[in-house]
């Protein structure tokens, strides 16, 4: 790394080190506003808590300091602000289980990602093991439908070990990601070769829909055997997204949704519980429905619209009312009591960090970096788009977390993971000689 590289690179951590005092500002007072409505008299949960996550946060900074110093500046810090509001949002639901538990999943995270950082130096070579990747996904995907899998509220997505539980499709839709980013960045020339011509569009040829047919097929299995249809959707669409970025391709898209729209068809035809979502979707204040089916949702609408424009005030709503509030609804609990203004902060800061994230994918200078660091984005957005269509009545409802704010172990480690490696391909793309400058000084073209 160059002089002047260094220079711009203490610059953004020095920015990235203020963003994130910022946030822990912003996050700490909001445990502690959580802590002094349960409590007046007593801080004495909200403290070690807030003291935990600082730490943890600064640790993580020190980390990217010393082994990604060109990366983005935004993404830890924006990730701070959504994990502190999720914790201040779970702690107010349940400070003597889920709050603490959330604490040390958010410290395994941060660990988590600190230990990429360290022992993944390059991400290139994640490309030269795609095809392990891909198996791992798949299996990883799988898993639940083993012996060791667990059904929870209607969904199979568990395992169980021992008193551990956790959700393996957290940990395959990275290595799926990894995947399909070096599938598509090996193939992309053929892949988008068009040949023939349908309605107006150029269609590579029908050999090439192998893949998508292929993770159509695992979508409905995970759909129909699992039966979860949000985690159908967010695969299927993650490598959709992918492989039209890499071919640019309309033909993939419209395709692919309509494959899609054929399984939800099915899905929805032979199992009962889609049917019921779907129902409740429509019609969710329905007299008949709203002490069953429907109820979830329509506290969740009935909480959001308490809320109004400024909230009730973080402690003083009633969220306890919304069953599973802490996984699936975690926003209706943030709209309640932070309210219109609330939730679109939180909105406006997903959108921050996958606007971040798109800008690593279009600074890498290989196809692999541009697919990995847009797919990892895409995983983030979709994943939020899914779940807040859920929670407005925008689309069915599905148990997807919200990313960083909902509880969940299994999601958070999964999650800082993702920005571990986002940060790694904005380090490195940054920090690495730009190699058309190069070339020019190589033959006197350019500068000496």
């Amino acid at each position: 790394m160059s002089v002047k590289q260094a220079a711009a690179g203490s610059f953004q951590r020095n920015r990235e080190l203020s963003l994130l005092l910022l946030a822990l500002i912003v996050g700490g007072g909001a445990i502690t506003l959580v802590a002094l409505g349960r409590d007046r008299n007593d801080l004495t949960l909200s403290l070690p808590i807030i003291a935990t996550v600082v730490a943890s946060y600064a640790g993580a900074h020190v980390a990217v300091r010393k082994l990604a110093r060109a990366a983005d500046h935004l993404l830890l810090p924006v990730v701070a602000v959504l994990n502190t509001l999720g914790l201040a949002a779970v702690y107010r639901l349940a400070p003597k289980r889920f709050g603490p538990a959330q604490v040390t999943w958010t410290v395994f995270g941060l660990a988590l990602l600190v230990a990429v950082l360290v022992f993944l130096r390059d991400y290139k070579t994640l490309g030269r093991f795609k095809y392990l990747f891909g198996f791992a996904g798949v299996g990883l995907l799988l898993l639940p439908l083993s012996p060791l899998g667990r059904e929870i509220n209607g969904a199979q997505l568990w395992i169980s070990l021992g008193p551990l539980s956790f959700q393996p499709g957290e940990a395959a839709k990275l290595c799926l990601v990894v995947f399909f980013a070096g599938y598509v960045a090996e193939r992309k020339e053929l892949l988008a070769l068009a040949s023939r011509r349908l309605a107006g569009m150029h269609l590579p040829d029908l050999k090439h829909f192998g893949p998508l047919l292929v993770m159509w097929g695992l979508s409905l299995a995970v759909m129909f055997y699992e039966k979860d249809l949000g985690s159908s959707m967010l695969f299927f669409s993650i490598f959709l997204v992918m492989i039209y970025m890499g071919t640019a391709r309309v033909a993939y898209l419209f395709f692919g949704g309509a494959l899609f729209a054929a399984g939800a068809f099915l899905g929805y035809r032979a199992f009962g519980h889609v049917q019921s979502r779907v129902q409740v979707w429509f019609d969710v204040f329905n007299p008949e429905l709203i002490d069953g089916p429907s109820y979830q949702l329509a506290q969740s609408m009935f909480a959001l619209s308490t809320g109004g424009l400024f909230g009730t005030g973080l402690g003083q709503g009633r969220p306890d009312l919304i069953p599973e509030a802490h996984t699936d609804f975690i926003f209706s609990v943030i709209g309640e009591e932070l309210g219109l203004f609330g939730t679109s902060a939180v909105v406006v800061l997903f959108m921050l960090v996958i606007a971040r994230g798109m800008r690593i994918a279009l600074n890498a200078r290989d196809d692999f970096g541009q697919l990995l660091a847009a797919g990892l984005t895409a995983i983030l957005g979709l994943q939020t788009i899914i779940i807040l269509g859920g929670i407005t009545r925008l689309l069915p409802l599905t148990g997807i977390t919200l990313p960083f704010v909902s509880y969940g172990g299994s999601s958070l480690l999964a999650n800082f993971v993702l920005i571990a490696l986002l940060i790694r391909v904005s380090h490195q793309n940054a920090s690495e000689p730009d190699p058309a400058h190069t070339a020019e000084i190589l033959i006197g073209g350019g500068p000496t």
